[in-house]
């Protein structure tokens, strides 16, 4: 509790500093700000893992570095899913558009272990032995994650589904 305390009565000699060191990173002030904050509410929700008389800006820096990296990956893992998808059907039904929507949705939730092996066989038409070696796996891994990967997809689509039948009755 007392470690709460100090780090919030000290957290705002530190702002300014996050704010220039979040600003070289995002090269916009927008997104330095949001980094900022998200970096602040980080700190303030994991204060019981500072501890009191270390350093606190180095431990408000390295939050907010490893918060822009993994913010980075995220945004590159879905530019990378997005690469990998297919362009849009085109199809006057707008049942089936909205269907394949959810399902392309649904596969950019799965982590990107389970969603390349689906994209590469299930989008790519790549034999399994194929896309393992495209993924530098092994076969058996290969078919574990697909696995996966298909059951995690058909359980988001099923929740979806019923999801849209609650809302039609």
């Amino acid at each position: 509790m007392e470690a709460r305390a100090e780090l919030e009565r000290n957290l705002d000699e530190y702002v300014d500093a996050l704010t220039r060191y979040a600003m070289v990173l995002t090269r916009d002030r927008d997104a330095a700000e949001d980094l900022v904050q998200e970096t602040l509410t980080k700190a303030i929700a994991a204060a019981d893992q500072w501890q009191p008389g270390s350093d606190l800006r180095v431990w408000l820096f390295r939050i907010l570095h490893n918060t822009f990296i993994s913010d980075r990956r995220r945004h590159r893992v879905r530019e990378d899913a997005k690469l990998m998808l297919p362009e849009p059907v085109e199809d006057t039904d707008p049942t089936r558009r909205i269907e394949l929507q959810q399902v392309l949705d649904a596969l950019l939730e799965l982590p990107e272990a389970q969603r390349q092996p689906i994209v590469l066989v299930a989008l790519k038409e790549m034999s399994y032995a194929d896309a393992a070696r495209t993924l530098d796996l092994p076969l058996g891994t290969f078919y574990s994650r697909l696995g996966r990967g298909r059951a995690a997809l058909r359980k988001i689509v099923d929740g979806l589904k019923s999801k849209r039948l609650k809302l039609v009755v």
